[in-house]
């Protein structure tokens, strides 16, 4: 295992965007929260699983069930917050049945309706008149030995973006094979730091370590790139 790649490591790469914020942050004004927030553009954390180590935070208490529920819900292609909250998740809840934007949104067919989210797009994308079962494809592959740099799974999907409660903010992810390693990267657009990193983090590596399992291979590096690193001004105190 790489020394940078340690969970003392882990921790400081988390601490370093928030630090980052705090002393080098531009200031803006969201239009979907309304509120104001402190962000800056571009970085990147490493997490080898290898290690045997997880990547769960010691920095915030973590909902690790709810966590778990939602990555399930996203693999069974769940699309209203009913059945999140059936896996003991209730981070959807909100977007269903509170966004404005939502409710007033003629695609939503009502209540705790979610429409075509994360992993509806994963394994029910729609384009150029069909679908693709996009995770099962991937799957498959990585069964077969096959790494052909084409082992990705998009949740953005341009043609149904008003079709969603809330677009995809961990948008996009890629397996790799490493010497009988699973290496997995995920890209996001858009960055809660105190609120979502800290579970995109945990749920990617989970993510992770199934494939690895179901497919025979050795759990391996996660690579998290993101973009819009932000701060809101609500969390500014605590954080």
């Amino acid at each position: 295992m790489h020394k940078n790649y340690t969970p003392e490591y882990w921790e400081m790469q988390y601490l370093n965007l928030i630090q980052e914020i705090v002393d080098n942050g531009t200031v803006q004004y969201n239009e979907r929260t309304g509120k104001k927030c402190y962000f800056y553009h571009g970085d990147m954390m490493k997490f080898d699983l290898s290690s045997g180590y997880f990547p769960l935070l010691t920095t915030k208490k973590m909902a690790v069930k709810a966590m778990i529920g939602e990555l399930i819900g996203f693999i069974r292609a769940a699309d209203n917050a009913k059945d999140f909250r059936d896996l003991k998740c209730n981070f959807w809840n909100a977007n269903a049945n509170e966004s404005v934007h939502w409710l007033e949104n003629p695609n939503r067919k009502g209540e705790d309706d979610l429409g075509r989210i994360y992993g509806v797009q994963a394994r029910n994308w729609k384009g150029y008149g069909n679908t693709v079962d996009q995770l099962k494809v991937a799957v498959d592959k990585l069964r077969e030995g096959v790494d052909d740099r084409r082992l990705i799974v998009t949740h953005w999907n341009p043609g149904e973006l008003d079709a969603m409660a809330l677009p995809s903010c961990h948008l996009l992810y890629q397996f790799g094979i490493r010497d009988g390693h699973l290496d997995l990267c995920m890209y996001q657009r858009s960055c809660d730091v105190p609120l979502g990193i800290p579970m995109n983090i945990a749920s990617y590596a989970l993510l992770n370590l199934l494939v690895a399992r179901i497919t025979g291979l050795k759990p391996g590096i996660f690579t998290h790139f993101m973009w819009n690193i932000h701060i809101y001004e609500d969390q500014y105190d605590q954080v």
